[in-house]
């Protein structure tokens, strides 16, 4: 037996992948079937490479919504109010200065589909992410990132 991969998000992250979801199921899997029927009617389907496209799409589409699906019926919903803020754990707001150039930074821990390095959210699968779990304001944290190896400062958690 499998063990399906709990993963927590905000209200609003989950809220994103379930309309995502909805989107694909419906629209998505009406579109795909309006292009294999187009496809269809053209011939012959052996030597019909618009076919085997629309089949393919629609191979990919029922995959991706396999994955969603899976991943909805494994979330959690965090309630932010019962974060407690004296060690990192997901959802917590880090602000870390990097040792060897005094870069300071804050990222928002998150569930790995809502990471958006942009929005200043990191997933906490990725190397900082796992590296600053469980860390307490004032410790630091070595961590292996693709460049090399980085130390942190925690200065601060917040939600």
């Amino acid at each position: 037996m499998i063990m399906a991969k709990v993963s927590y998000y905000t209200k609003k992250g989950l809220a994103k992948i379930k309309n995502e979801l909805r989107e694909l199921q419906s629209k998505g899997r009406t579109e795909i079937a309006r292009h294999i029927a187009e496809a269809r009617d053209k011939g012959d389907l052996s030597e019909n490479a618009e076919y085997d496209a629309a089949k393919d799409a629609q191979g990919h589409l029922e995959a991706k919504i396999a994955k969603l699906e899976q991943i909805v019926g494994n979330a959690r919903v965090i309630d932010e109010s019962s974060i407690n803020t004296s060690k990192v754990s997901i959802l917590s707001k880090v602000t870390i200065r990097n040792l060897q150039n005094s870069a300071t930074v804050t990222y928002t821990l998150v569930a790995e589909e809502e990471a958006d390095l942009k929005a200043g959210k990191i997933s906490i699968q990725s190397p900082i992410g796992r590296g600053l779990l469980g860390k307490k304001k004032g410790e630091k944290a070595k961590i292996s990132t693709p460049g090399g190896e980085i130390e942190f400062k925690i200065m601060d958690i917040a939600i």
